[in-house]
């Protein structure tokens, strides 16, 4: 099974809420995890999970929200040799800020990339103008992911 670290960005608890869903169905599926919502990039390397999972809203204009923007930046100056881990990112926001929408997700899954990891499921954008359930918003996508890990 896999190890599993989960990076929350969360300014409102969404997030929060979504995540500790995330975490629960990672769980009983056997999978390891451990959440991260104020880290240095050392504790998630030294936790060492095979498997990244960002789950962040957008705050301001397009901003990784404040608990999870140093980890962001560090990845970001940094650019760890993250080959052989593979991730995925729920962006969560609200597309009436435009091009901002859901662009601290965005950001994460770009570094990700210039990390080396490797994407397994595509970008979920949960829109809030859509709905305020991002736990029924993601349940199909987080059922295609657990089938994914090993």
């Amino acid at each position: 099974m896999s190890s599993i670290a989960i990076l929350v960005g969360s300014v409102y608890g969404g997030a929060e809420e979504l995540a500790d869903h995330a975490e629960k169905m990672l769980q009983q599926a056997g999978h390891q995890t451990q959440q991260f919502s104020d880290a240095a990039l050392t504790h998630l390397l030294e936790y060492n999970p095979n498997f990244w999972l960002v789950i962040t809203s957008t705050t301001g204009q397009g901003d990784v929200p404040a608990n999870l923007e140093a980890l962001y930046f560090e990845i970001k100056d940094t650019t760890p040799d993250l080959r052989g881990k593979q991730y995925a990112v729920i962006a969560m926001g609200d597309s009436s800020y435009g091009d901002t929408f859901c662009q601290a997700g965005r950001r994460f899954d770009e570094v990700l990339t210039e990390s080396m990891a490797s994407q397994i499921q595509p970008l979920l954008e949960i829109d809030a103008c859509e709905t305020m359930d991002s736990v029924g918003a993601a349940q199909e996508w987080l059922e295609s992911l657990l089938s994914k890990l090993f």
